[in-house]
């Protein structure tokens, strides 16, 4: 049911919006993405868009930025009607969108991607000095003076691509910008900038489409709000109108449990994995950890301390690791990840970027979630279609991944829906050992409560869990202990009532611990 209809809207100040949704839907595989949504916002604002994975937001704004067409209804854009049949015509009118997963062509530079789709020429040919002129400013715009407009786009890290992205959409002059989860890979300091650059933007009468599920940031940007649920607008309104379990009742069509699930009591068990002393070049200077079977020991500190480089490590992704591992007693560091999966060692990494590192994003729902598996599945070197369906079928109920059908391309599924993809596939391997890399990133308030509960099951059932997040509150409801990087190097350890945010924050920038 909707709440507000278009007299209601005018209340809200969106008269004369610069785009209009006028009763539009679109529908996958039998799946109702948009029924019948009346949307709209107005120039100079900044209009956050709420609502879980899966409720419509993605396909609002592709439809917007000429990804799809709607089945029905009417788009208006300036008070024309349009039916955009693609994302550059759609870009030449003024809507640029920055999606979750990014555009950018990793072997690419950076000066060749900012300008990809109209680089400046000269007699006819691609002038490169001025496309690393307009590189050079956009950058600076970004506040990215760091970053050489001649690197090539994978060998910077994923804040810095981030951040690269906003400048190829800033270069193309929007009136209207979407930013899908454009903060969630970010560095605290390159937050700020977007803050400042929303800000910019505002003043000069460009509508920001805001796509988070960060509340704080929702508070501290947006003027007006608009949740979405199952395909439905609910409601808008103005920023304060509504409470924070307000506006997540609205999100999730019920009140919200308590977020984390609760901890067992403080005994530590056996250790199951065990680091020694583990190093690689000047990234991990001498790891010294240990998760015994049950626990989930949490990664804390500051971005960039080496928490990503020794869940890599552990999965035998890095070449040249060095100092000792030991699983279950046996010593040795993986040297691949097909190893590290076997069933000798069996473990599993749910990676940072789910779009380029966990799913192919082309294949079938089916194919992702059994590329794992293949041992577990097969009968003599052949696949046995039965235990692959079988296979299959558990995953999707056991992690209640909504879908239309097995065979459609993971890439229709809804974030949270394909980050539970990636969380299934290795559950297939009846992991032991299972590394978490920032599981919840860019996930919606109900599926990283899902998560929680998950992470806690598996915990129960004897698996050790290393568990990276960008999130302290994370660290401190889901962890039975927390270990603090610093400069590659772990300082501290945290657990029982130790584990609060002020604890973990003062331990990541080394405030009282002498580094070793």
């Amino acid at each position: 049911m909707l709440s507000c209809d278009r007299q209601e809207r005018r209340g809200d100040g969106l008269d004369n919006p610069i785009i209009e949704y006028r009763g539009v839907s679109k529908h996958f595989s039998g799946v109702r993405a948009l029924d019948n949504v009346d949307f709209s916002c107005r120039s100079g604002s900044v209009h956050a868009i709420l609502g879980e994975n899966g409720a419509g937001k993605s396909t609002l704004i592709k439809i917007m930025s000429g990804v799809l067409q709607p089945d029905s209804g009417e788009i208006m854009f300036e008070g024309k009607p349009v039916a955009f049949s693609s994302p550059d015509e759609a870009t030449r009118a003024g809507i640029v969108c920055m999606f979750q997963e990014l555009s950018l062509i990793p072997d690419l530079s950076v000066a060749d991607n900012i300008s990809i789709s109209d680089p400046p020429r000269r007699f006819g040919l691609i002038d490169r000095r001025a496309q690393v002129r307009l590189a050079e400013e956009l950058l600076a715009r970004v506040r990215c003076e760091d970053v050489d407009p001649g690197t090539l786009v994978r060998d910077l890290s994923l804040s810095r691509r981030q951040m690269v992205e906003i400048a190829k959409a800033l270069g193309r002059s929007p009136k209207v910008l979407i930013l899908d989860e454009a903060t969630s890979a970010l560095t605290a300091r390159d937050v700020q900038t977007v803050y400042d650059l929303l800000a910019e933007l505002k003043h000069d009468g460009v509508a920001s489409l805001f796509i988070s599920h960060r509340m704080h940031e929702v508070e501290a940007l947006c003027d007006m709000l608009s949740v979405f649920r199952n395909g439905q607008h609910i409601e808008t309104f103005a920023k304060g109108a509504r409470t924070d379990a307000e506006i997540v009742r609205l999100m999730i069509g019920r009140d919200v449990e308590a977020q984390f699930p609760p901890k067992p009591g403080p005994a530590r068990a056996e250790p199951l994995l065990t680091v020694r002393d583990l190093k690689w070049e000047n990234r991990l200077k001498g790891v010294d950890l240990a998760v015994g079977r049950g626990e989930i020991v949490g990664l804390g500190g500051l971005d960039g301390q080496g928490q990503k480089e020794l869940l890599l490590g552990l999965f035998g992704v890095l070449r040249g690791v060095g100092g000792t591992v030991e699983i279950a007693g046996r010593k040795g560091v993986p040297g691949s990840p097909h190893s590290a999966k076997t069933a000798s060692t069996r473990m599993a990494l749910v990676p940072e970027d789910r779009k380029t590192e966990g799913l192919m994003l082309n294949m079938s729902i089916n194919d992702n979630l059994l590329a794992a598996s293949f041992p577990q599945i097969s009968r003599g070197p052949l696949i046995d279609p039965a235990l692959a369906d079988q296979a299959v079928s558990e995953a999707i109920e056991k992690l209640s991944i909504k879908i239309g059908s097995p065979s459609d391309p993971v890439m229709t599924l809804s974030g949270g829906n394909q980050q539970k993809v990636v969380i299934a596939k290795w559950l297939m391997i009846d992991p032991d050992i299972i590394l978490l890399n920032d599981p919840t990133r860019g996930i919606d308030v109900g599926t990283k409560q899902e998560i929680y509960k998950l992470m806690r099951a598996l915990a129960d059932e004897g698996r050790a869990i290393l568990f990276y997040s960008s999130d302290y509150a994370e660290l401190v409801g889901c962890c039975d202990r927390v270990s603090i990087l610093y400069d590659g190097r772990i300082v501290s350890e945290l657990e029982g009532d130790g584990i609060t945010e002020e604890g973990i924050v003062a331990a990541s920038l080394n405030i009282g611990v002498e580094a070793a």
